[in-house]
């Protein structure tokens, strides 16, 4: 933590800010190792305080040990008021796209006028790039996922709900290790598979039917994502043709994360590749996004991408899609770390195209 704080000094430092006040969960988990939530990190150049109530005290104790714990009796967003007084704050930063506008317009009224409490921040950039403990987690909610993909081929079958699928892979991601699903799982059965967030349904799994199987685990705190599409039966040739050129699709998107390449020009690689290849339009979603804390992060890989430069030991995934109302769709995802020497899939399970008999 001291390492992150340290970054955040810096930040501040950059913005000529006296203190930071701190709301997203994640950044409170980020920058000072607390899971609980009503709570407020107020960071200035010589001190870090964590503002909670009873009921975290002793959990914020055993969590933190770089910050100045502070127990509120007379709401959250005075205690914070008082703490900036204390701290002879006259500009802070604060998280626009966190703090609503009621709880700003609550704090700005309890600040005497000269504190300027007007300068919102985006402090989820300081994530961007992963330490040795954050990959540690990372690959560890990669493996889960990995591994319960492995077990739930044995499962999946004609006659099964999408919802009972979707069950047994968190079932297994559970029993893993995970502490929860990443987000809702995605299956996605047969003309269901053109919805890109198709979540499981009663629909049952038929033969000859694509699945497309989007799922994730949380280790530490930390999301991974990936997406397999399988199918029931033996593939037919228009299946094949459409799996296969999301495949090389994203064995390319894997080639292309390169340090020093930006998020737009990844993306539109692998787009023209698939526009070359017919389907341009059935694409169209970004080409991915990074994971940590939260399931969605920067940098982004698509053609808004911010990123102009991707750097060492940044992660982002790599999931093009081919998606046909009607008919279905494919999609496959690896999660994809930075490496000097390239991009390097942290997600293991193969791509081939399995047919489930």
């Amino acid at each position: 933590m001291e390492a992150r704080l340290k970054k955040l000094r810096n930040f501040l430092g950059s913005h000529q800010l006296d203190a930071v006040l701190i709301s997203k969960l994640e950044n409170l988990h980020y920058f000072s190792g607390f899971t609980g939530d009503d709570t407020l990190l107020l960071v200035t150049p010589t001190n870090a305080e964590l503002i909670t109530d009873f009921r975290y005290i002793e959990q914020a104790k055993q969590q933190t040990n770089d910050f100045y714990i502070i127990e509120q009796k007379d709401g959250l967003l005075a205690a914070a008021a008082e703490r900036m007084k204390k701290n002879a704050v006259h500009k802070v930063g604060f998280e626009g796209g966190d703090l609503s506008y009621s709880d700003f317009a609550a704090i700005y009224k309890l600040l005497p006028e000269r504190i300027e409490f007007n300068t919102p921040l985006k402090l989820d950039e300081l994530r961007m790039i992963k330490d040795a403990e954050e990959l540690a987690f990372l690959r560890r909610a990669v493996e889960i996922s990995d591994r319960a993909f492995e077990q739930v081929l044995k499962f999946i079958k004609p006659g099964v709900r999408e919802l009972d699928v979707a069950l047994e892979l968190e079932t297994c991601m559970r029993r893993l290790g995970s502490e929860r699903p990443a987000f809702a799982t995605i299956i996605a059965s047969g003309v269901r598979g053109s919805l890109p967030h198709g979540i499981a349904t009663e629909k049952l799994i038929v033969d000859g039917e694509f699945v497309t199987m989007d799922f994730g685990a949380v280790y530490r705190g930390y999301h991974s994502d990936i997406t397999r599409t399988l199918c029931i039966g033996h593939a037919d040739e228009n299946q094949h043709k459409i799996y296969n050129i999301v495949l090389k699709a994203q064995l390319l998107g894997v080639e292309k994360v390169q340090v020093g390449a930006s998020g737009r020009a990844v993306d539109e690689d692998v787009r023209r590749y698939i526009m070359d290849a017919g389907y341009g339009r059935a694409f169209g979603h970004g080409l991915g996004h990074s994971v940590g804390l939260e399931i969605h992060e920067e940098p982004r890989l698509s053609p808004s991408s911010k990123c102009d430069q991707l750097v060492e030991n940044m992660l982002v995934t790599v999931e093009p899609g081919i998606y046909l109302p009607g008919w279905g769709g494919v999609r496959i995802e690896d999660t994809v770390l930075v490496t000097a020497a390239g991009g390097k899939p942290l997600t293991q399970s193969s791509k081939q195209l399995i047919e489930v008999k």
